[in-house]
């Protein structure tokens, strides 16, 4: 009997590197990145381990590449404003409208990285990252307040928790495909945070 041509042959479908993490994210998300086993990873899958390790060494490097693409897109951002011409109040307009669109573009990833909470070195040096990041945006504010576009009177690294606290609680209830429109919101979110912290002298955005 003749085995039947390579190309009529049946078999559990593959999955590339980027579904691999896409489904990991989901399921960290779901259960929590702790709870999570690879035996959990590799059932969601349908894959064996090994299958899986070719993708990924260790459940570590998962979400060592799933962190760093929030924190890369988030970084992305960070440089988009430092090429901006505008004053520093206009630097941070891209930051905010930026931070939206990764957390609607990425909301996944953005959700896992807002649950990192210090358990390992791969957790460690991504909240290392999100201070820099945090870090960057809170200068940004206090120069705003020298130039006299945003009021003086809030400390920068507040004003800076509080923008950041917007736009993270966004993760609770934005749906991508719902009846919030993704890009309408990051104008929505400038616009309340704007209204709070500028300046009266200022001129309105």
């Amino acid at each position: 009997m003749t085995s039947a041509p390579a190309s009529t042959r049946r078999g559990r479908p593959g999955h590339d590197r980027a579904q691999v993490l896409a489904v990991a994210v989901a399921l960290f998300n779901e259960q929590g990145f702790d709870a999570t086993s690879v035996a959990d990873l590799t059932g969601r899958l349908g894959l064996t381990k090994s299958a899986l390790y070719h993708h990924f060494p260790s459940k570590d490097a998962l979400l060592q590449v799933a962190l760093d693409e929030a924190l890369d897109a988030l970084e992305a951002v960070l440089r988009d404003a430092e090429s901006d011409a505008g004053d520093a109040a206009q630097r941070l307009r891209v930051i905010v409208r930026g931070a939206v669109s990764v957390l609607t573009d990425k909301l996944p990833y953005v959700t896992l990285l807002l649950r990192v909470r210090g358990n390992s070195d791969v957790e460690r040096a991504a909240l290392a990252r999100r201070r820099s990041f945090d870090q960057a945006v809170s200068h940004l504010v206090h120069v705003a307040q020298d130039e006299g576009m945003l009021r003086p009177d809030v400390d920068a690294a507040v004003a800076t928790r509080l923008i950041f606290g917007m736009i993270n609680s966004l993760v609770e209830w934005y749906r991508p495909g719902g009846a919030v429109d993704a890009d309408e919101l990051g104008e929505d979110v400038l616009r309340m945070v704007l209204k709070g912290l500028q300046a009266d002298s200022a001129p309105r955005p």
